[in-house]
């Protein structure tokens, strides 16, 4: 499989040979789903945590006697049906949303929606990415690469994009630090939900090898 390969003017430098065990695998619904909804429920934070009758605080002595007052009988005020009482089957902050992801199945699901972009035309291969730290070269960087086939919502509603290079670099961050519609990662640490979350992916050509793909 070959990619075409630009400079950061849009223009085209070259091509690329990618390995169709990583660009060019087939689409799977399901496993993306089953993947995403895992590794969700993994990053998930408990908050909600509702008192029950025994966290809440007082209702240490019964409130009347248990016979000869003509009222119904009681143990304690904290009870779910007074005022001020404890809550019945609410969210409690030690219930577990975790769920069991075999590592097969998060390599293949990466794999998968890797290939998918590609096929999309939403991934794009740089001979390089360098910026200063000034947020206008970064912006004049992204004006050039929207002339490339494809890049056209580049930082427009929806156009969101992620750089991938071998290695953060500081001018680069510091350059794309305000930039609402891009971001910039090592590309060893991307994952799947990265995939998703950004509409492209801009890669130089060596950040394609250090891709977390099991295939160097």
């Amino acid at each position: 499989m070959k990619a075409t390969v630009y400079s950061q003017k849009g223009e085209k430098t070259g091509s690329l040979e990618l390995p169709k065990e990583v660009f060019g695998l087939n689409w799977n619904a399901n496993l993306i789903h089953q993947v995403v909804l895992a590794l969700q429920a993994n990053q998930r934070v408990v908050i909600a945590h509702a008192k029950g009758r025994g966290e809440v605080r007082g209702g240490g002595r019964k409130p009347w006697k248990q016979k000869g007052t003509g009222r119904a009988r009681h143990g304690s005020t904290r009870s779910p049906i007074w005022v001020g009482g404890g809550v019945t089957h609410g969210p409690v902050k030690e219930k577990i949303y975790a769920q069991k992801l075999n590592k097969k199945m998060k390599a293949k699901a990466f794999l998968v929606s890797l290939s998918r972009k590609f096929k999309d035309n939403e991934i794009v291969f740089l001979d390089s990415f360098k910026t200063g730290p000034k947020t206008k070269e970064a912006v004049a960087v992204f004006k050039d690469l929207r002339k490339i086939e494809g890049l056209n919502k580049l930082g427009k509603q929806g156009g969101r994009a992620l750089v991938l290079l071998p290695q953060r670099e500081s001018d680069t961050v510091m350059a794309m630090h305000n930039l609402p519609f891009a971001d910039v990662a090592a590309a060893r640490n991307l994952s799947i939900l990265d995939i998703l979350t950004y509409k492209y992916l801009i890669l130089s050509a060596e950040a394609v090898t250090a891709l977390p793909t099991g295939k160097k």
